[in-house]
């Protein structure tokens, strides 16, 4: 199975995002890249919202978030209901999330690492599978406790 990747950035994950889209692109990758096109500045949830709404509705697999420290992108993310977004800095992380929590969107910081790490990271998280078993009862738990209105 191919997959689809949403991917979108903040001001501050432009730059690293030109190159994490320039690697979709070598990989043959389905992708759209939801934003933004510029250095100039803009507000990281509209993008959040956008690629983890994509995500959750199941339009597409798997998204990637940027900003400046992948902090603020990831929590707006994770507000979107079936987002399980992971802010990820290292590669041991990124195989970690997809194994155990079944990541579907994977963020990073554009001025916390450099490119050829997270190149690394996506490739990893890309390539990671979902290992089920006593994990799938933990996402079990979070699902349950998020359709719960009266959280």
């Amino acid at each position: 199975m191919t997959l689809k990747v949403a991917i979108a950035g903040d001001h501050g994950g432009f730059e690293l995002k030109q190159k994490i889209v320039e690697l979709l692109e070598s990989l043959n990758m389905t992708y759209e890249d939801f934003g933004c096109y510029t250095c100039g500045s803009v507000d990281y949830p509209d993008y959040a919202f956008t690629v983890g709404s994509k995500v959750a509705a199941g339009e597409f697999d798997r998204g990637i978030l940027i900003c400046g420290t992948g902090v603020g992108i990831s929590i707006a993310a994770n507000k979107v209901k079936g987002v399980r977004c992971a802010l990820v800095h290292d590669v041991f992380t990124a195989k970690a999330t997809r194994q155990h929590n079944d990541s579907n969107v994977l963020a990073m910081g554009g001025r916390v690492i450099g490119d050829e790490l997270a190149k690394m990271i996506v490739q990893t998280w890309l390539g990671e599978a979902f290992m089920g078993e006593h994990h799938a009862n933990r996402l079990d738990k979070i699902a349950a406790y998020e359709g719960n209105e009266s959280n």
